[in-house]
């Protein structure tokens, strides 16, 4: 059993301010946490020495469908491999593996291959992020608010088409992104929360009374807000409406600075406050890799200047990282520790499990950050195990 103590200079549990602090590590869980004056080094243990670096929690992105090259539409485990080392290199520990629109076929095989990594990723201690579940972003969305998203491909919602991905899921599905204005959606709303899904408007040309309909039916979040979904206007709210005077509704926000202009960023952030923005990626396989072209799903994107686009000129996801995510939010003048809870505690508690992840408390997985002072990632642990 191995037993490390991190002392770093400070630490972001990211609600509460530990300076000097003290993390301790046993095994793959934190057993303690405070100012390390208070500690004594356990026998045979490493203390990792950092007064000049901040830790943070793990970095969780609940919308990637991709990085290192690979898509995690390919289900396989050389490519889930491939994306989950890859993104740790960037300070993310954990990840909702996110699917694209597709045949129904084609997303069954995807899933169930998903779900199978899934129950084999700790039987080894291969240094990576850890993938907690599946986020469904198709085939239940609106063709008139589809992005890339094959239009082929779209379907009306379905609970019976859900319960399919469901059984095959095995217990992993986690989000469901969908447009509540389009026919079916209702009893698929009812059908993904019985079934303990976060249901997540997006893709969507809902107005703001269907929007708001949807969250009194359940729907908790917003997927990528102000992209894929019917404009705000004065006198036509919509969606993007609701989602700003709804305290409670979590809001995805792709903080690159191309899907998002700045002063639309900023009122997102004065709207919903610091404990309902969620920073995602919405990363591509072109995620950590070179401009070129590269897959989503089925289909091909070009990646130039590290912006992703379809052959129409559609933005196709991102390459975004996290930890340029967080950067760029703090730039805008955010807190850090506000920043912080963006990218942990706040997807954490989206899924309910903001007692093991996206926190730094005792008994939570040892999922660590060490920032220098321009909030670049130095060191990662996931799970214990350290990344570099």
């Amino acid at each position: 059993m191995s037993t490390i103590l991190i002392h770093s200079g400070r630490a972001l549990t990211p609600t509460a301010e530990i300076p000097d602090a003290g993390i301790l590590i046993r095994e793959d869980v934190i057993e303690a946490i405070g100012p390390r004056s208070g500690m004594t080094l356990p026998a045979g243990a490493q203390e990792i020495r950092a007064a000049d670096k901040t830790a943070i929690p793990g970095f969780l992105d609940v919308h990637i469908h991709g990085a290192g090259g690979h898509d995690v539409m390919e289900g396989n485990s050389t490519a889930l491999r491939a994306i989950t080392r890859k993104v740790s290199e960037y300070g993310t520990t954990s990840i909702v593996a996110t699917t694209v629109t597709a045949s129904i076929d084609e997303t069954l095989r995807a899933v169930e291959g998903i779900a199978g990594f899934i129950a084999r990723q700790h039987e080894t201690d291969e240094p990576r992020a850890e993938i907690l579940g599946i986020h469904f972003e198709g085939p239940f969305i609106s063709k008139q608010r589809r992005g890339v998203h094959p239009a082929e491909w779209i379907q009306l919602p379905s609970a019976e088409t859900l319960a399919r991905f469901l059984k095959v899921a095995a217990g992993n599905a986690r989000i469901l992104t969908i447009a509540p204005e389009v026919l079916g959606a209702v009893p698929c709303i009812d059908a993904a929360r019985e079934a303990g899904l976060v249901v997540s408007m997006g893709h969507t040309d809902a107005t703001y009374e269907q929007a708001r309909a949807a969250m009194a039916r359940g729907a908790r979040s917003a997927t990528h807000v102000y992209n894929a979904m019917r404009p705000f206007t004065h006198r036509d709210p919509g969606v993007i409406g609701a989602v700003l005077t709804s305290p409670d509704v979590n809001a995805e926000l792709i903080a690159d600075g191309v899907h998002v202009e700045e002063a639309a960023m900023r009122l997102l952030l004065i709207a919903k406050g610091a404990a309902h923005v969620t920073l995602v990626s919405d990363g591509l396989s072109a995620t950590g890799m070179p401009d070129g072209k590269y897959m989503l799903g089925g289909f091909e994107v070009t990646v130039s200047g590290g912006v992703c686009r379809n052959a129409e000129g559609t933005l196709a996801g991102s390459t975004l990282t996290l930890d340029r995510a967080l950067r760029n939010i703090v730039a805008l003048g955010t807190p850090l520790p506000d920043a912080v809870r963006m990218l942990t505690l706040n997807p954490a508690t989206l899924l309910g499990i903001e007692f093991k992840k996206g926190s730094l408390r005792v008994g939570a997985d040892a999922d660590i950050l060490l920032l220098d002072e321009g909030l670049h990632v130095t060191n990662v642990w996931a799970r214990g195990v350290a990344l570099n």
